[in-house]
């Protein structure tokens, strides 16, 4: 069991829901990430996705693209991203997923850079755009690393999709909350959504992620869900210049929220 299963596996059992938040790496600067991650896992967060920047992004809205063109601006490259990994890891045993698109992978040398990112102290991967036909490509490649495979379902998922996606998926099963990308205020229909969801996914906790912006927003949501995914909202506050003790007192409101819900 790694340290996702571990963390969620501990969250159930104390009956409480997961936290995680969305990090762009190597924004606003090359070097703020190791800071902004431990202000983060300091405020109560239970696991941190690691966004790679891309410069073609499909999923991700304007805040999150802003940022991924400002760190690729900056000079981020997976190499760096793979050093920060390891440096939060000297300080944290905090889980660690590398969220990104498949492009940057593939010029890197996919052979290379799961194992690589594994013995950095990464704990899984999601790919956003590949289509869920393409996983098997790379599952050998993943799980061969030791690393967790996170698949996404959406709100048009199919009840035969789900139940492939989830036997398929490792650690969690990523639930977007909405058709659009990230940042979007128009989600589902939650309850209905996991109802249907969780009937058909047996194996993994389902974590809601896309357009959970306050505290408000993700004790709903958590009370139907296993977890929440704060993306947008972080970078918001990031570009408005707080610094990490504010940041970390920012994650106690989500952290408060979650475990007292109304």
């Amino acid at each position: 069991m790694g340290r996702i299963e571990e963390k969620l596996s501990s969250l159930k059992k104390e009956k409480k829901k997961a936290l995680v938040f969305f990090l762009t790496a190597g924004y606003p600067k090359l070097d703020s990430t190791e800071e902004l991650a431990l202000a983060l896992a300091q405020g109560g967060a239970d696991i941190l996705e690691i966004g790679m920047p891309f410069s073609d992004p499909l999923a991700d809205g304007p805040a999150i693209q802003e940022s991924s063109n400002i760190a690729i601006k900056n000079g981020i490259t997976l190499q760096s991203i793979l050093d920060t990994v390891c440096a939060i890891r000297a300080k944290s045993n905090i889980p660690m997923v590398l969220m990104g698109y498949l492009n940057p992978i593939l010029r890197f040398g996919e052979k290379d850079f799961f194992p690589m990112a594994a013995r950095a102290g990464v704990d899984g991967i999601i790919l956003p755009e590949l289509p869920f036909e393409e996983t098997p490509r790379y599952k050998s490649l993943i799980d061969g690393s030791g690393l967790s495979q996170i698949l996404l379902v959406t709100p048009t998922t199919s009840p035969e999709r789900i139940r492939s996606i989830d036997s398929a998926s490792n650690g969690f099963l990523y639930c977007v909350s909405t058709t659009g990308v990230t940042g979007s205020e128009h989600r589902a229909n939650i309850s209905n959504y996991l109802q249907i969801v969780r009937k058909n996914a047996p194996k993994n906790p389902l974590l809601v992620g896309f357009g959970i912006s306050t505290p408000q927003d993700a004790a709903s949501i958590a009370m139907a869900a296993d977890g929440v995914i704060i993306g947008s909202a972080l970078i918001r506050q990031i570009s408005s210049g707080i610094i990490p003790d504010d940041l970390t007192k920012w994650v106690q409101e989500f952290r408060h929220a979650i475990d007292t819900p109304c």
